[in-house]
C-alpha cells in the first residue's frame, strides 16, 4: 500500500520536530563542551566541519 502526499507530508512534520529536538540537545553539548575543555571542544567542531564538508560536496553531486 503506497502512502498519500498527505501522509508523507506528516511524516516529514514528526521528523522536523524530532531534529528540532535534537539539534537543542547537540546546543547543549557544544555549549558544555567549551565551558569545559575550550581547545579539546575546538578540535572535536573542526573535525565535525570537516566531514559535514565531505557530506554537502557528496550531496551536491546528487543534484548537478
Amino acid at each position: 500500500m503506497s502512502k498519500t502526499k498527505a501522509e508523507y507530508l506528516s511524516i516529514i512534520d514528526d521528523i522536523e520536530s524530532i531534529r528540532s529536538l535534537n539539534n537543542r540537545n547537540w546546543m547543549d553539548l557544544l555549549r558544555l563542551s567549551f565551558e569545559l575543555d575550550p581547545p579539546a571542544a575546538a578540535e572535536i567542531v573542526a573535525k565535525i566541519y570537516e566531514h559535514d564538508s565531505k557530506i554537502s560536496a557528496l550531496a551536491k553531486k546528487l543534484t548537478e
